[in-house]
């Protein structure tokens, strides 16, 4: 999907600072690599963090969501709000940080990690301050938004999305 774009592409440049953030582990043998999730993380912390995650999304606080989502590592900045039904990476939560007043909206996904076929991989994502996500938008391992940049509702954040920005669309695209 990344590899899509011509080299004179503009988004190649960015698609590809997004890719050399993740680092990318290959699957030990013909499985795929989801198969083998137990040995990249442990499932105690798994068990765990899928605990505090399900209380979480289901709190109305959110000051009492700010920090649950601390207790498992996430970086979260002051009069962060969390709508219903976020839903931050189960396996690496530590890797997200997300910047002072910014709303995440209704039943959006942060992932930090990807298990494909041959392959599996991390990267941090960082959301920047005064940030807005829309509801159900899915944010990619490896992606940093900048201050004050918009996300509109259902959108796939596959790259990175630069300071102000106002960004939509599966994927995203800039926005009028």
């Amino acid at each position: 999907m990344e590899t899509s774009c011509p080299p004179e592409s503009p988004f190649s440049t960015v698609i590809n600072r997004r890719q050399q953030r993740l680092t990318v582990t290959p699957a030990p043998d013909a499985r795929n690599s989801l198969v083998l999730w137990h040995q990249t993380v442990s499932p105690l912390k798994v068990l765990r963090n899928g605990l505090v995650i399900m209380l979480a999304r289901h709190s109305p606080s959110l000051a009492f969501k700010r920090l649950l989502y601390r207790s498992i590592g996430m970086g979260v900045g002051q009069h962060v709000s969390f709508a219903w039904q976020v839903t931050p990476d189960l396996f690496f939560p530590e890797l997200i940080h997300v910047g002072d007043n910014t709303i995440i909206g209704y039943n959006s996904t942060i992932l930090t990690h990807e298990y494909l076929t041959h392959e599996w991989r991390t990267g941090a994502v960082r959301i920047g301050q005064n940030v807005t996500i829309g509801a159900n938008c899915t944010i990619l391992p490896g992606v940093e938004i900048g201050d004050g940049a918009l996300v509109s509702a259902m959108s796939l954040v596959n790259k990175d999305v630069a300071a102000g920005a106002r960004v939509g669309g599966v994927p995203i695209r800039a926005l009028k």
